[in-house]
């Protein structure tokens, strides 16, 4: 029996490009597999920044309240088990690997992609574990995900902005529009941002989907020092701030409880489980912030940040919390990403910046990548091959009371995540 990452290497090269967006893969395998729609609940969660942060905490509610949850994210930090996981804890190797058998066996003269294994592999699970909902996050886009085999019961889309324009469209209206390809007729949609494309609203038109907006439908207010929402029938008040760092998780948590509040007669949940899920939610790589003792004081901030509209949010949460010395950033950004336009918009935020490779077919060569970003005004410091060399410098640069912030994709905070972790 192969290993399970012998199995991941071999799935990297089945299929001869690494994204190739089609649901016609997925529906053939499926049907060879004799699978069928869940009969539990499903969440699906698309959008272009805040799945991650959504996903973790309407999995940590239901939870809460009693629930089994598989849940479905991507890509990983560390181990590809985290992309898989029933009520909270990770799929193991063994139930990987009997997946991928099963997929392998069924998937006829189909070269699938690495994703698409990874989107079969969960469902699969999830059906052997018996999950009373799954909450699944989109991989890209929407409409054209393997994600979207699956049948929504509830739709989120928590924000649009420019990421992955090569694939989506260049403009925030075509990317909405592949995004509400997860909507279906008759199932509740959520759109989790102030600002909506109006294709968005126009695909629900088209469905006859019903869609419940920010802002208009549901809302919140900040309320002493918790906050306040108000859904189409319930509100609560002087909830806990959720627990992951940054004020749009606010806007997160509201489109979560209107979820809720869409699946009440299925799932139905209580007050106390709302409050334990916003309080006990934690997410890898999100603003997480690990403090230093040694050799330095240094707090150390990771944020998987890696479009320009997640860098606005970041240079807005390190604004919120000034730091009494100084701002280091280790920065590693893939070449198909708008590399000036995250640079510019952290340009002030940093004193200084170690530049890092990435391990990806994806990566420009450091030196390349160093020489765009101090076009933009970024003072680059140093450079490094690698993340962790990249980590290594900016620890002996950093004095007590400094903070050194690793962003720029999860392939550049995964890796920082696990050398931190193998100094603790």
């Amino acid at each position: 029996m192969r290993s399970l990452a012998d199995w991941l290497r071999w799935q990297e090269t089945l299929h001869p490009s690494a994204i190739d967006l089609g649901l016609e893969r997925m529906h053939r395998t499926l049907q060879r597999l004799q699978w069928r729609q869940p009969s539990c609940p499903v969440i699906t969660v698309a959008g272009t920044n805040g799945k991650g942060s959504t996903v973790a905490l309407t999995s940590q509610i239901l939870r809460a309240a009693g629930y089994r949850v598989g849940t479905f994210t991507s890509p990983h930090l560390i181990r590809y088990n985290e992309r898989i996981v029933i009520d909270g804890r990770e799929a193991s190797d063994e139930s990987l690997v009997a997946a991928f058998e099963r997929i392998d066996a069924a998937r006829g003269s189909d070269t699938l992609t690495f994703f698409e294994f990874n989107t079969l592999a969960a469902l699969l699970v999830f059906e052997t574990e018996r999950v009373d909902a799954m909450v699944l996050e989109v991989g890209l886009g929407g409409r054209l995900d393997s994600v979207n085999a699956v049948d929504a019961d509830v739709a989120i889309v928590t924000s649009i902005a420019l990421d992955h324009c090569d694939w989506l469209g260049s403009d925030v209206e075509s990317i909405g529009r592949e995004k509400a390809g997860i909507f279906r007729a008759g199932k509740p949609a959520i759109f989790g941002s102030r600002d909506m494309p109006a294709s968005i609203d126009a695909v629900a038109g088209d469905l006859g989907t019903p869609l419940y907006r920010l802002g208009r439908d549901f809302n919140w207010r900040p309320e002493g020092e918790g906050w306040f929402w108000r859904g189409r029938h319930s509100s609560y008040s002087k909830l806990p701030r959720p627990a992951l760092h940054g004020e749009l998780q606010f806007d997160n948590a509201a489109a979560v409880l209107c979820a809720m509040e869409c699946l009440s007669s299925q799932l139905p949940i209580t007050r106390e489980a709302i409050e334990t899920g916003l309080q006990k939610v934690t997410l890898p790589g999100r603003f997480q912030v690990v403090r230093r003792r040694e050799p330095a004081d240094v707090e150390w901030i990771l944020d998987v940040a890696h479009n320009p509209a997640a860098a606005q949010a970041l240079a807005g949460q390190l604004a919120s919390r000034p730091s009494s010395g100084r701002t280091i950033a280790v920065c590693g950004i893939l070449g198909d990403k708008d590399i000036e336009g995250i640079a510019t918009t952290l340009r002030d935020s940093f004193d200084a910046w170690v530049i890092v490779g990435l391990q990806s077919a994806r990566s420009v060569p450091v030196d390349d990548l160093a020489s765009r970003l101090a076009n933009t005004g970024a003072r680059i410091a140093k450079t490094a091959a690698t993340v962790a060399e990249g980590c290594e410098v900016a620890q002996t640069m950093a004095s007590a009371g400094d903070r050194i912030v690793v962003f720029g994709s999860f392939l550049t905070v995964g890796p920082a995540l696990e050398w931190l972790q193998a100094r603790s």
